[in-house]
């Protein structure tokens, strides 16, 4: 265990975390966008670090929606699948993150024109180079792009049912959460079926709309897990459902700040939504595009809301226990967290 005059920072660094809000495309490198963009230099996206910096000014969620679609359209071969994961799981490894759920919006790459059975044998190989090469354990989940409609929805499904990598644990849906009324019956089936096949319901609610979005990944869905979940606090009786259940969400403080939902991270409800008691974990959702990093996420918990080491350990600790592990690995990460800070409550 760290002596009580370790610095925040050197604790935070050797914590592990585990990461269950990262996405492929919104997880590469500023360098692996670049190798990406001159690979393919007939795309949208700038080819030089300046441009792409630049590039990545968001002006709302929208525009984020639009870059972060230009950024997918150079994802058109096997390869560059596999250069986005084991990218991501070599970044990840280098801050001590022994397991990541990694979402993947497979539609995307299917539009792009690359068959089922060729992404998912691109993702089942950048596992193995992931364990073998960074040590660390990646899992996916597929995710509907909402703004596709329903035939994003049969897509997703499709690929999750006929041609699942592997390592697939969870369904989700992600993108831009107003267009989801229009769809409603499209994606509750999707959920359904899914959750009939054995994966878990993961979906993105309650960043950019209000309350009644979680309401309908809770009833709608089957939600076992929310990914944002910050816009909870306008509704009460939510909070109480939230809280009664313990059902983890996904917060990702900058990123809600980069996108516009959220002034600045000093207004960010983190610290509120903990007072209610709810179960949170800490994540980075789309971190090269938003500059931050996991690790940079737990830093701004310490610095911004005041959390100490107990706080942030306990916040990985609950990353463990939503996560999609089985009940040996589980065990072992938190055994890892409970020897750098022991368990301040339970």
């Amino acid at each position: 265990m760290q002596t009580a005059d370790t610095s925040i920072e050197a604790f935070i660094d050797a914590l592990p975390k585990v990461e269950l809000h990262v996405h492929l495309v919104g997880s590469a490198s500023v360098p692996t966008v670049l190798e990406l963009a001159r690979r393919h230099p007939d795309g949208p996206v700038p080819v030089n670090e300046e441009e792409l910096r630049a590039f990545y000014e968001f002006r709302d969620f929208p525009h984020f929606a639009e870059v972060y679609e230009a950024v997918s359209s150079l994802v058109r071969s096997p390869e560059d699948v596999a250069t986005l994961v084991t990218g991501v799981a070599r970044d990840l490894a280098a801050q001590n993150v022994p397991y990541v759920e990694l979402t993947v919006t497979p539609y995307t790459h299917q539009r792009a024109g690359m068959p089922m059975p060729v992404i998912t044998e691109a993702l089942d190989h950048a596992v193995r180079i992931a364990r073998e090469e960074h040590g660390i354990r990646v899992a996916y989940i597929f995710d509907i792009p909402a703004e596709f409609g329903a035939a994003a929805a049969r897509g997703t499904l499709d690929h999750a049912l006929d041609h699942p990598p592997l390592a697939l644990v969870g369904f989700g849906i992600g993108g831009i959460e107003q267009v989801r009324a229009a769809h409603r019956d499209a994606f509750r089936d999707a959920f359904t079926a899914a959750r009939k096949a054995g994966l878990r319901s993961l979906p993105h609610a309650g960043e950019m709309t209000g309350p009644e979005t979680i309401w309908e990944a809770l009833d709608g869905y089957g939600a076992e897990r929310i990914g944002h979940g910050i816009n909870c606090l306008a509704d009460p009786r939510l909070v109480a459902r939230l809280r009664e259940t313990q059902l983890p969400l996904e917060v990702c403080p900058t990123s809600n700040v980069r996108t516009g939902q959220v002034a600045d991270l000093a207004s960010h409800p983190l610290p509120r939504m903990l007072e209610e008691g709810l179960f949170l974990t800490l994540n980075s959702d789309d971190p090269p595009m938003f500059g931050t990093t996991l690790t940079g996420e737990y830093r701004a918990a310490a610095e911004v809301f005041g959390l100490g080491r107990a706080e942030l350990a306990d916040l990985a600790r609950n990353a463990a226990e939503a996560a999609s592990l089985d009940d040996a690995s589980r065990r072992a990460v938190i055994a890892d967290i409970d020897a750098l800070s022991p368990p301040a409550r339970r």
